[in-house]
């Protein structure tokens, strides 16, 4: 195995996960996401994906797929407009939906930034800034002017309750008509990553501790609880899957009985 090695481990580590399951998909003839930069960084890193994380699925690919599919209209709607990564890690939406126009601000860890310019450099438009989500100050380096969004995939169930609630809470008031994107795990999730033995994907990869569970028909009372400017609230669902049972997924979220207790994605908008 050739390439770069690539030392992380905890939250940071999980980049490598959600890279795995998108280059994997965009490398299938029938791909759902087409994403060629996400197959140049997954070829070049040295790593045993498959023993971490297994066989690739299309869950991270789909996830991506309905961020992309929220945020192109609004970039028509909001030529220059800022787009706020929380968490970018090695996803590639700004390579994958850059209008030409629009403000990317990158926000993560710095551990995770020196990955990732390793393998995609900070541009005039698209800057990288070595925060955690958690360190508000990043919000000084946003230009509000035409418009805000912010996007968080995969980060907010490794923070506590209160950690996510300050953080929407503090965006909603700072940034009047931002709109949020992010994705959610419910609370059987959370406490299996919480427990003793934990929640491992295969036998050489524990996922880290997610404490932050959510069930579909709490996110939108605990949203307008927290931002009182709240004026819409969308639930998304991963909408198609791969494979078996996996597949299944998307029809057995239309049972109200489990609707409830599965993972979703949510698309809110300020007043």
């Amino acid at each position: 195995m050739t390439g770069q090695t690539c030392e992380l481990g905890g939250v940071p580590e999980t980049m490598l996960w959600t890279l795995h399951n998108r280059a994997s998909e965009a490398l299938r003839a029938d791909a759902w996401l087409r994403d060629d930069d996400a197959v140049r960084i997954y070829r070049a890193i040295r790593y045993d994906y498959e023993k971490s994380f297994g066989r690739p699925d299309s869950s991270h690919a789909m996830r991506s797929l309905v961020f992309d599919e929220a945020l192109k209209p609004w970039l028509a709607a909001h030529p220059g407009g800022t787009v706020v990564e929380l968490a970018c890690g090695l996803e590639t939406q700004f390579q994958r939906c850059d209008d030409g126009r629009v403000r990317w601000l990158c926000v993560d860890v710095p551990e995770a930034i020196d990955v990732r310019e390793r393998f995609l450099s900070p541009s005039e438009r698209c800057r990288h800034l070595r925060r955690s989500a958690l360190d508000l100050s990043w919000m000084d380096e946003v230009n509000p002017v035409h418009g805000v969004f912010v996007t968080a995939q995969g980060l907010l169930m490794y923070f506590t309750e209160d950690e996510v609630r300050t953080l929407l809470a503090t965006l909603c008031e700072r940034f009047p008509g931002v709109e949020l994107m992010f994705d959610t795990i419910p609370p059987w999730f959370s406490r299996k990553t919480l427990s003793p033995e934990g929640l491992w994907k295969t036998g050489h990869y524990r996922a880290p501790p997610m404490p932050w569970g959510v069930r579909r028909d709490r996110i939108e009372p605990l949203l307008r609880a927290w931002c009182p400017g709240i004026a819409e609230v969308r639930i998304l669902t991963y909408r198609r899957m791969r494979g078996f049972p996996a597949a299944l997924f998307p029809w057995l979220v239309r049972v109200p009985g489990l609707r409830n207790v599965a993972p979703c994605i949510v698309h809110a908008r300020t007043c």
